[in-house]
């Protein structure tokens, strides 16, 4: 059984805060931003669920690599500024071994601040196409 690769699929959980009195803004914001990248981003899937009444919502995105998630930041920084406007990020999780380059940029305290984040490695599993 081989570890996780720069090759390897990757699943990233965000778990944000939606701004007391901004959940609108916040929706507007999520469906622009995966809209564009349903059209151009290099993710196999994105899922978004909200909580409404605790004002929290979870971000999964499932990348075929780590080289994915740098290409994802690259197109979408824009999009990514205008969530932000309207939440906090509570926690990061990275399902997989990502490469250090890549757990370097997500999980620097200057990028994520004080965010509690971690790294779980992969033991098993596949992707269908």
């Amino acid at each position: 059984m081989s570890r996780s690769t720069r090759h390897a699929p990757l699943l990233l959980h965000n778990s944000m805060r939606i701004t007391e009195g901004h959940l609108g803004e916040f929706r507007v914001a999520v469906e622009r931003a995966v809209a564009f990248v349903e059209e151009h981003g290099p993710q196999l899937a994105v899922q978004v669920f909200i909580d409404d009444e605790r004002l929290v919502a979870h971000s999964f995105q499932l990348y075929p690599d780590s080289a994915a998630i740098v290409e994802h930041w690259r197109l979408s920084d824009p999009y990514i500024a205008e969530v932000m406007e309207h939440c906090s990020v509570e926690r990061l999780e990275m399902y997989g071994e990502p490469e250090e380059d890549v757990v370097g940029d997500v999980f620097r305290p200057d990028v994520a601040g004080d965010v509690p984040r971690r790294v779980v490695p992969r033991l098993i599993g596949f992707v269908r196409p």
